[in-house]
């Protein structure tokens, strides 16, 4: 390398030779320094971001033990929400961070139901983990109790209703929430009629039927007396349950007394007062209620999908005696009336969901998947369904196993399972349709083509001339003989009421 400042000189050359210059040598060339690479979050493994550089924080809603939740406004679009702050300092050891870690993927495996509180994003920054969710403005159902006292046979039938949908939701998506309170549900807005929204999943945990927990975990209220016991499953969350509808009904919890032992010894004792005010005036069928959902066996408890169906907790005339539908089987149903552009559609943006996104639909695959074959028969499916609390015929169980296996080999493979089964809000994100959208999109000039269309379907044995007239007849809207973005994100939205609720409540 020459010296930075040597100045240009010419030199007398040797005889019969061309004079010769010598160049200023050019300076180094300053190299840009190598990317350096995201700082990574030691609680959520993802890159470190500032929340507040897309929110603005305001006063604060709430504080619990590790968080204090803020309500925040989008700095762009102005809608408000709330904020669940974590103090990163106060995780100190490993089953702390594996709790907020659980909480995260809870939360984003229930999303979309609409007793569920909203999970929006998460981010973490040097000093905290933040949970961001739909801002629920009526407060604490625990508040409202306190300030009715107690309510009617009517509204206490909706209360609870509403609270157990939530149980029986969580239960057929392998969650337990064990952790079930009044402070925990919140209502959406200050009308009489607002909906509950379940919230604080910090307890919460995957499991699967049969699983058994012994960890000591609850409100001392509310506690089963299993829990106490340390022998407990997913009836725990119904026992909860039933303490609210109690305390929905009395004003008082049934099981009271100075000391959290004293309150334990009374769970443990089991004994149901239907004798003080105002019981003698309540129906008959609520008490018959209470009691199923408070009995201390919980083998012989009542299930959150027998409570739906109680006949005190009817809607509309006489309980039904058709069992209610879980949410897997909800979405698998429809997914098999899709199309088939969309079936692959969908199998791409399953492909490029994170893993918090997806680990509560992986755990309920592993469950099914009995020999841990990677793939799920029919039979599996069929056991598997059995044990979430839904009984099908075999050509419907067959409908189902057709419909999810995009590749035509006979089973469903995890990404399959994925596809067929997760919540529709998936959809909603710009970047997952328009990752979807390229994976057509071959040559990038921003149509399908029809050629396109056959190249990519054929890879699934779907690509035969009818599929592809079908397809181009309903999706094509310009009728210019192919796909434009507009008119795939206005197909893959299509027909998708849990879009549709969302989007109107948003």
């Amino acid at each position: 390398m020459g010296n930075r400042n040597t100045t240009q000189s010419t030199t007398t050359p040797p005889p019969h030779q061309p004079p010769q210059t010598t160049v200023k040598p050019s300076p180094p060339t300053k190299q840009p320094p190598p990317p350096r690479s995201p700082l990574i979050g030691r609680i959520l493994g993802k890159p470190i971001q500032d929340v507040r550089a897309t929110y603005t924080f305001h006063k604060e809603l709430g504080r619990g033990q590790f968080g204090v939740t803020y309500l925040i406004t989008h700095k762009s679009t102005h809608k408000q929400y709330a904020c669940k702050s974590i103090a990163t300092r106060k995780l100190i050891n490993k089953d702390d961070i594996e709790d907020v870690r659980r909480e995260v993927q809870i939360m984003y495996h229930l999303t979309g139901h609409k007793n569920v509180v909203e999970l929006i994003a998460t981010f973490e920054d040097q000093h905290s983990v933040n949970l961001v969710m739909e801002l629920c403005g009526g407060g604490e159902l625990f508040d409202r109790i306190i300030a009715k006292g107690h309510y009617s046979e009517r509204a206490a039938a909706e209360m609870c209703r509403q609270m157990v949908t939530v149980v029986h939701y969580c239960h057929s998506m392998g969650v337990m929430h064990r952790d079930l309170k009044p402070e925990n549900f919140l209502l959406l807005s200050s009308d009489e009629d607002s909906p509950l929204k379940a919230t604080d999943f910090g307890l919460s945990v995957f499991f699967k039927p049969g699983d058994v927990f012994t960890d000591l975990v609850g409100s001392a209220y509310y506690v089963a007396p299993e829990v106490l016991n340390r022998n407990y499953g997913a009836e725990a969350d119904v026992w909860s349950a039933g303490v609210i509808l109690y305390i929905l009904l009395s004003g008082v919890p049934p099981f009271w007394g100075e000391t959290e032992q004293g309150i334990f010894n009374e769970i443990r004792r089991g004994h149901l007062d239907f004798a003080s005010a105002p019981w003698p005036s309540i129906s008959s069928s609520a008490k018959d209620l209470v009691k199923k959902m408070l009995y201390y066996d919980p083998k012989e408890r009542i299930s959150a999908a027998e409570v739906l169906n109680h006949p005190w907790m009817r809607e509309d005339g006489d309980a039904s005696d058709k069992l209610i539908d879980i949410a897997v089987l909800t979405r698998m149903k429809q997914f098999r009336a899709m199309n088939k552009l969309k079936r692959v559609a969908l199998k791409v943006i399953a492909e490029n969901l994170s893993e918090e996104e997806i680990i509560g639909l992986k755990e309920m695959f592993k469950s099914i998947d009995t020999d841990n074959s990677g793939t799920i028969t029919y039979v599996e499916l069929k056991d598997g369904l059995r044990k979430l609390g839904t009984k099908l015929s075999e050509s419907e169980v067959k409908q189902l196993i057709e419909g999810a296996d995009v590749d035509g080999d006979g089973s469903i493979d995890y990404i399959e399972f994925i596809t067929a089964t997760m919540h529709l809000n998936r959809v909603e994100r710009e970047d997952h349709l328009y990752k979807a959208f390229e994976y057509f999109d071959k040559d990038k000039s921003g149509f399908i083509t029809r050629d396109e269309l056959v190249h990519a379907l054929k890879q699934y044995n779907m690509g035969d001339e009818k599929t592809i007239k079908e397809i181009i007849d309903e999706v094509d809207t310009d009728n210019d003989g192919r796909i434009n973005y507009d008119e795939f994100a206005a197909m893959m939205r299509q027909g998708n009421p849990e879009f549709v609720t969302n989007r109107r409540r948003k």
